[in-house]
């Protein structure tokens, strides 16, 4: 499958395994034919001819899962199309539990099937069996069955997707290594191999475990790292048959699947073993294995054989160590690099490669066509990290905990442990000795929750409630009735400045930034679909400068937005996020607590909502903006960097309770505020969000998506962003929950906590129905019954924001 190297192809892919193929695939099936594919060894010899083949359907999200859902479609067509099969059968897959919490799990992954209409079936012990014959299941609570799921052989599904695009008039070049990439004024113009050189317009970097590398040639971070990878094929076993389901115990950190009448036992053991970094990998690396390692395997095999018993009297084939990449956040890397214009990466796929790269192969060969994502991508989109994720030694420490959690219970707020403290606010120490629990968000430590004196600060996780809930609840209790102070210095804070600053905010934000000075204004960023880009706040320093806040992991990929949008007008958007710290001073007492530290007029007369100006707050000049996102009077302090240590301090000594993250998101879900990710995302309009209120329709100025928006205020929304609030105070909810109406799914919760003020958990909900019937919650199984408010439950006019 070797043709002669081209001088030049409108797009080079980079990599012959089973991502590169289906990318170039489908570039060719939507006409982009001026393609070549090189790949230094041959078609699948890196990573992908040793993958398991596992096709499972279901995923945490629906965009996810209906990339996986597309996958096992292509696979079951593709021998139609090229003449070559894939090994597809669609088997079926059964997990099981083998604790309560476990089960919990399951039922709550049985809920998101029903949400996202996929075949999905709560079974027992007994009908596990039925379907797995050799299964022992003396110590299981209750298993799941999904039908969909299924195999497929790897090398297979490359050479079938690899003919497919070379039917299309693709080139696929073996045996070629690339040793460059050319780039001129921040885009990339061509490759340079041990071959020759070739001039090109896109260049998409599906190198697998080698993308870091080449990815580090064009400039540009791809942050994974390689890890040791395990599992063995045992001889053939009584029992085992062709359309055998897949098994996956997670509680011993296995899966089974059939190979040629035996079984392949592989899994992910909870203390993995990072291979060599990857500026070090060896090439050649064609067809090649790791030595084997039984003694790092006993863990899976000790458990295989728990689950199988047959497996004690059964041989082994043969051990594969080979090595796989993985990513910091264990999802997959995709889209174009912000460092480099046409530089594309589709890398790090975590072991689900197979599963995945149908689906991932066309949304980002839509990408590059487009120009854009056509669907939402947010959370394998490559502009979630920052450079300082390409450290390596950094993401060797992470990726050995993010491969041992790949089947741990996926508890809610889980917390990685590695690697950390990492990036840390001025007031960290401060927090530390006060008793804070921290969390972490794009490498800050940031305060989840602070405990009460005398108390370890340790989060335990638990789908009920937490240790943790009643030192939340005091902190809301505090922000609510008096006043609390909030460390937000973790804020993306982008400059946007330049003579043109206005004009380019005026086209990227949906409502009126045209404000004098002094003014912030809440306002989304759309793409041309309509669907949220981002979610922040603006706010007008000067008249050519303004100050862009968004969420703490947004910050490349919002910079990168703007400067794709800049074309030829005057304006740079520069990072300030570590220059300034932040400080929520919030609550009904947060007037009169600040009065004691500035002589700044404060009054609503003289300082109203929305105002920013810089004030004296002690010896320091700061910049405080009277703006909410707890549903209370407030400010937010923008302190510089030098300052902040002190003023936080000052803070402190007015006798104001600190408190955390947690409280931040019981309070905004009381108010029904939104979230940039769960609740806003590219898929999500502001008709069905209930955010008009922030776009500027009524006054005749353009902005990028707001035709899609007037389309979809006329056809009026076919779902709704409701709050919702459960009708049972013993239940915890974490989000992800299936919402129901007179007993029809009509949705899913995409954020929820609990509310002290509401004495109940409160909740996000995008619904089909929110009229009449009785709602209810399924929480982990539990059918809860639940009100539909379309206002906030609490402070439905805001009457306590503007006083």
């Amino acid at each position: 499958m070797s043709s002669a190297l081209p001088d030049r192809a409108r797009v080079v892919v980079i990599g012959g395994g089973v991502i590169g193929a289906s990318v170039a695939y489908h570039l060719a099936k939507l006409g982009w034919t001026d393609l070549v594919l090189v790949e230094q060894g041959r078609l699948s010899s890196g990573t992908t001819w040793h993958a398991a083949g596992l096709v499972g359907q279901l995923r945490a999200t629906e965009s996810g899962t209906r990339l996986v859902q597309y996958s096992a479609q292509l696979y079951g067509e593709l021998e139609a199309e090229t003449g070559l099969g894939t090994g597809f059968k669609r088997c079926g897959g059964v997990t099981v539990a083998r604790t309560p919490d476990r089960m919990v799990q399951l039922e709550r992954t049985a809920a998101s099937a029903a949400a996202y209409d996929l075949e999905c079936e709560l079974i027992g012990p007994v009908r596990a069996r039925d379907l797995y014959p050799i299964l022992a299941t003396e110590d299981l609570v209750g298993a799941i069955w999904l039908p969909g799921d299924g195999t497929a052989n790897p090398t297979d599904v490359t050479n079938s997707l690899a003919k497919g695009a070379r039917d299309r008039g693709a080139r696929i070049v073996q045996g070629v290594r690339v040793l460059g990439v050319d780039v001129r004024d921040g885009a990339v113009a061509g490759v340079r191999t041990d071959a020759g050189d070739i001039e090109a317009e896109i260049v998409v970097n599906c190198a697998g475990q080698w993308a870091k590398a080449v990815g580090a040639l064009a400039g540009v971070n791809v942050p994974l790292h390689s890890a040791e990878h395990f599992y063995v094929v045992t001889d053939a076993i009584a029992g085992v048959h062709r359309m055998l389901p897949i098994l996956r115990d997670p509680d011993g950190y296995t899966y089974f699947k059939e190979e040629v009448g035996g079984l392949v036992v592989g899994g992910f053991e909870p203390e993995a073993k990072p291979w060599v970094a990857p500026d070090r990998l060896p090439y050649p690396f064609e067809f090649q294995l790791l030595p084997e390692d039984w003694d790092h395997f006993g863990i899976l095999m000790d458990n295989a054989q728990l689950r199988i018993p047959a497996l004690r009297e059964t041989g082994i084939k043969k051990f594969y160590n080979g090595p796989e990449s993985f990513t910091p956040d264990n999802q997959f890397i995709l889209g174009e690099a912000p460092e480099v214009r046409n530089f594309f990466v589709g890398a790090g796929f975590n072991s689900v490669g197979i599963a995945s790269a149908g689906g991932a192969g066309r949304a980002l060969a839509e990408w590059i066509v487009a120009g854009e994502p056509t669907s939402d991508l947010s959370s394998v989109d490559i502009r979630r990290f920052a450079p300082f994720h390409g450290n390596n030694q950094w993401l060797h420490d992470r990726v050995a905990e993010v491969l041992g959690l790949h089947y741990e219970v996926p508890w809610p707020n889980r917390e990685l442990t590695s690697a950390r403290p990492f990036r840390r606010s001025p007031a960290h120490h401060l927090q530390a000795a006060a008793g804070a629990a921290f969390g972490s968000k794009m490498g800050w430590e940031r305060v989840n929750v602070f405990a009460p004196a005398g108390v370890t600060p340790s989060l335990e996780y638990t789908w009920g409630k937490p240790n943790w809930l009643a030192w939340s609840a005091a902190e809301q209790r505090a922000t609510r009735e008096a006043a609390a102070l909030f460390d937000q210095t973790s804020f993306g804070k982008l400059l946007i400045a330049g003579r043109d600053a206005e004009e380019l905010l005026q086209w990227l934000c949906t409502a009126d930034v045209a404000v004098p000075t002094g003014r912030a204004v809440y306002t989304g960023l759309l793409n041309a679909r309509g669907g949220y880009e981002s979610d922040v706040t603006v706010t007008r320093l000067a008249r050519d400068e303004y100050l862009l806040v968004t969420s703490s992991g947004s910050v490349e990929r919002d910079r990168d937005w703007i400067r794709r949008h800049t074309g030829e007008r005057h304006v740079t958007a520069t990072d300030v996020t570590s220059a300034y710290a932040v400080y929520g001073v919030m609550g009904p007492r947060s007037r009169e607590l600040l009065r004691s530290l500035t002589r700044a007029d404060l009054s609503d007369a003289a300082f109203p909502f929305a105002t920013s100006r810089e004030i004296d707050l002690g010896h320091a000049t700061v910049r405080a903006t009277r703006i909410t996102y707890v549903g209370e009077l407030g400010w937010e302090l923008y302190v510089p960097a030098e300052f902040a240590a002190g003023v936080y301090e000052r803070l402190l000594e007015t006798g104001i309770a600190p408190a955390g993250y947690y409280t931040i998101n019981s309070l905004r879900l009381e108010k029904g505020y939104r979230a940039w990710g769960p609740d806003l995302n590219p898929d999500t309009n502001p008709v069905e969000a209930g955010l008009l209120f922030a776009c500027k329709l009524r006054s005749d100025t353009p902005f990028l998506g707001r035709a899609a928006v007037e389309r979809a205020k006329a056809e009026g929304p076919a779902r709704r962003l409701v709050s919702l609030v459960a009708g049972d105070p013993d239940v915890m909810m974490w989000g992800g929950e299936l919402v129901r109406r007179d007993g029809r799914p009509v949705g899913q919760v995409t954020s929820a906590a609990w509310g002290e003020t509401l004495g109940a958990c409160v909740a996000l909900a995008y619904v089909t129905a929110w009229e009449g019937g009785a709602f209810e919650i399924n929480v982990g199984g539990r059918l809860v019954p639940a009100t539909v408010h379309r206002r906030p439950p609490f402070d439905p006019a805001g009457e306590r924001i503007k006083v």
